[in-house]
């Protein structure tokens, strides 16, 4: 009997995907050694949080530069230039947008270290002067690495495109692995600034790490304005901007109004934003980033019924994977805390507020999970414009909520509003998905959320039966508790939803256990 469409196309996507998984398991164990790293040696301090608003400059202008063009366009109009015909064409292509890149970013840097005091002042106003002059030092320090992200980011758009999934995966480790030794070797000596540091040299490398990846191509200076490509980018992208700086716009007021809730947090929500992102980077952007290349390849209208079993393969592994990870942070949400931050300058009370920001957190998290694979979808029809408009519409949701919440519940009103907007913008996408591309029927996504959340809900029950009883006799007061609590509620969990999505016929489920004996 010949494989269905359906199962060719999902075998594909989980072997990227688990390509994609193997690197982004390094980078995601080191960003949460990372962070041990910081909270160790500064805790959840004003000065912890000082630098967290520092780091969010160089992220925000690679997201509005960069980050959001690497999927709406770069990915799609650099896979168009991929056949072995048009390899010369992607040469001069990919060289003339690596130096328009390099020109961009260069002039940003030069605007916005002038401009440091102001831009910390936006992003902090509820600091008081000398925590705000903090700020400013240290964003002066860490945006040389704005351009060195920039040009990392364009790379990986162009490996994806040439489906080289490993460099892309592996070399941002590398960026957190800089951070911890930059901390280690430097927290004592030069204090909170050995961080900005390791974040240059972080960025730095990823671009040195790549360049091997990018043979039989010339990247010489090449600036032609006028090339189709670029132009084609441009049309993509455009679109694209408003959404970006909408969303930018809500990450600068959600961290100007976190700094009037107390310095901690800022730190306390970067703490709880880790865990949130674990699950997110290894499962959902694994499966994304996989499925895009093929849903561009797809996304004409003769080849809608292929598009469509494409996005429902990746969006039921998304399910069978998100729920039980969500459900299995929430039960064991204090004990992770305490044994990944509990230590040095991270006190007992960080613990319980990082914990119940957590919880929060992960309310929204199946939303944005399902929501980035259907982001992709419309990237890939060449649609940039719609998630731009739910984009916008979803910001104003979040700053509704978040004014309302903010006097009651301080930080956690932040939060409640971040999971409100990321349920609210994945109801429209679906929605609008349903609407303009006749949905996803046929696709098994109910029978498959059903049969996951069963599963899901009995392994949450077994987790919460297991580490209530072991919480009772031991508590959380040293790491060897911690680190059995975790690692038996974890297991725990691990078998109880293995067997049960297996005997329930979660199909991914196996296609996951294939990949990681392959693995």
């Amino acid at each position: 009997m010949k494989p269905s469409p359906s199962s060719k196309s999902s075998r594909g996507i989980a072997t990227a995907a688990g390509l994609i998984f193997l690197g982004n398991v390094a980078s995601r164990l080191l960003g949460l050694a990372r962070e041990t790293t910081i909270t160790y040696y500064f805790g959840a301090t004003g000065l912890a949080s000082a630098y967290r608003v520092a780091d969010t400059v160089p992220r925000m202008v690679f997201d509005l530069l960069i980050g959001g063009m690497i999927s709406a366009a770069l990915v799609p109009v650099f896979s168009d230039y991929t056949a072995p015909e048009r390899r010369s064409e992607l040469n001069r292509l990919a060289r003339v947008v690596f130096s328009l890149t390099l020109v961009i970013l260069t002039a940003a840097i030069v605007i916005l270290e002038f401009f440091a005091p102001q831009v910390a002042w936006v992003l902090a106003g509820g600091f008081k002067s000398d925590l705000l002059d903090q700020v400013t030092s240290l964003l002066r320090l860490i945006l040389p690495a704005v351009a060195f992200l920039g040009l990392s980011g364009i790379t990986m758009g162009l490996l994806y495109a040439l489906q080289r999934f490993a460099y892309p995966a592996f070399v941002v480790a590398i960026y957190n692995a800089s951070i911890i030794v930059a901390a280690l070797i430097g927290a004592e000596r030069w204090g909170i600034a050995s961080l900005a540091v390791g974040v240059v040299l972080g960025a730095l490398l990823q671009v040195v790490l790549q360049a091997p990846a990018l043979r039989g191509l010339s990247l010489r200076f090449t600036l032609d304005l006028r090339h189709p490509g670029l132009r084609q980018i441009g049309v993509l992208y455009l679109p694209v901007v408003l959404g970006l700086v909408i969303s930018q716009a809500g990450i600068i007021l959600d961290r100007n109004l976190a700094s009037r809730t107390g310095e901690q947090s800022i730190s306390w929500m970067a703490n709880a934003t880790t865990l949130i992102q674990l699950p997110l980077g290894l499962v959902v952007t694994a499966i994304s980033m996989a499925v895009l290349p093929s849903l561009s390849r797809q996304s004409g209208p003769a080849h809608l019924a292929e598009f469509r079993r494409t996005l429902g393969s990746g969006l039921r592994m998304v399910l069978v994977l998100i729920l039980p990870a969500t459900l299995g942070l929430w039960v064991l949400a204090r004990p992770i805390i305490a044994l990944l931050f509990e230590h040095g300058q991270f006190t007992a009370a960080d613990t319980v507020q990082t914990s119940l920001a957590l919880q929060i957190y992960l309310l929204g998290l199946p939303c944005a999970a399902i929501d980035q694979p259907l982001i992709y979808a419309f990237y890939a029809q060449k649609d940039t414009r719609t998630p731009v408009i739910v984009g916008v519409m979803a910001i104003g949701v979040y700053l509704v909520v978040a004014l309302l919440l903010i006097q009651p519940l301080g930080m956690l009103g932040l939060v409640v509003a971040n999971s409100a907007q990321w349920a609210s913008h994945v109801l429209m996408m679906l929605w609008l998905f349903h609407t303009r591309l006749g949905g996803l029927r046929g696709e098994r996504l109910g029978i498959t959320t059903a049969k996951a959340l069963l599963a899901a809900g009995l392994m949450a029950a077994a987790t919460w039966a297991v580490t209530t009883w072991l919480l009772n006799r031991w508590g959380l007061e040293t790491n060897l508790a911690r680190l059995a609590i975790v690692g038996s509620g974890g297991f725990i969990g691990v078998i109880a939803y293995g067997g049960l999505a297996l005997a329930l016929g979660l199909g991914e489920v196996r296609q996951v256990v294939r990949l990681a004996r392959l693995c």
